[in-house]
């Protein structure tokens, strides 16, 4: 299960997840690893909330699968913000396992991020109604905006790359989980290898985030991407580290689902890592006051797997 937990999505593949299971008992702890933290692009910690939310919903995901079911309680220890969830796995009947869960187990080793141009075919309107159902489904919202909308989320964009070419620290901390030469996609399990970053933008027209602005990556090629790109922006009423959890919860969820209806998927949160910028993104009318992450949809290559710590790492036995 915890093999399963840590093919979630995570911030720059950071993985900041640790797990513990004590023996005497049937529950699985989830804690943040504080060693993975970014400073200066997630100073509130929010990020990690939202990768240790997608590693939990696999982990929920997982459980079902194997004929269990998970019961998970956010938050457990007020005096420790890193103990994220407890997680009570439980033997039940057939018939007590949540089928709509185990259903999406085989889409957690084929979902990657995909930084490739996609097609201009238009997804089906049920598939969409389908993704907003999963987000409800674990308290939040899927916002698809409209063109003037998807137009402001892009201005930002290009805001967000003006902001981040003119911080240094911010580049060197986006730096420090890219792999942009031989000796390090060869000793790493984290971060991003240069064959995952996809080629570069001739015009920055969808919101997939350039990880080798330096251009330290030779013979990268460049491509054109969907000048009119399908976005979905996930979305809380509120903004607490519990809504965060949830909305990591959502976000896999709505990603494995995407996987499952053959929608290749993308996610970056650069324009909602500046305080600045980040209540723009929002609708309006919506009821989701707090956007989480901009998910890129659409028909196209679906990216290559990126590198995992393995369970026994991060999996502690007490």
């Amino acid at each position: 299960m915890i093999e399963d937990a840590i093919t979630a999505p995570s911030m720059h593949n950071a993985q900041p997840w640790k797990f513990v299971h004590r023996t005497d008992t049937d529950t699985i702890e989830l804690h943040g690893d504080p060693s993975r933290e970014m400073p200066r692009e997630d100073p509130d910690h929010r990020a990690i909330h939202l990768g240790c939310g997608a590693a939990l919903f696999n982990l929920r995901v997982s459980a079902a699968h194997h004929g269990r079911k998970s019961a998970p309680r956010l938050l457990p220890d007020p005096d420790d913000p890193w103990h994220l969830a407890d997680v009570r796995i439980q033997w039940v009947r057939q018939a007590a396992v949540d089928d709509r869960l185990a259903a999406l187990r085989p889409a957690l080793r084929i979902r990657h991020t995909s930084r490739f141009p996609f097609t201009d075919e238009q997804i089906p309107s049920e598939i969409l109604d389908g993704l907003r159902a999963a987000a409800l489904l674990e308290g939040c919202h899927l916002v698809l905006p409209g063109a003037w909308h998807t137009d402001t989320v892009m201005h930002l964009v290009h805001t967000s790359q003006l902001f981040e070419a003119a911080d240094a620290s911010v580049r060197a901390e986006i730096a420090s989980w890219i792999r942009t030469d031989a000796g390090d996609e060869s000793g790493g399990a984290e971060g991003i290898p240069s064959a995952a970053l996809g080629p570069r933008q001739y015009d920055v027209t969808s919101p997939v985030r350039d990880f080798d602005s330096s251009r330290h990556v030779t013979e990268r090629p460049s491509a054109r991407f969907e000048n009119h790109p399908r976005i979905a922006l996930l979305g809380t009423a509120e903004d607490t580290p519990m809504d965060w959890l949830r909305a990591g919860q959502a976000m896999q969820r709505v990603l494995l689902r995407a996987t499952l209806d053959g929608l290749s998927t993308s996610l970056t949160s650069q324009p909602l890592e500046w305080p600045e910028l980040r209540a723009d993104a929002r609708d309006p009318a919506s009821t989701a006051g707090y956007v989480h992450m901009v998910i890129r949809l659409g028909y196209g290559p679906r990216g290559g797997a990126t590198p995992r710590r393995p369970a026994s790492e991060v999996l502690t036995f007490v």
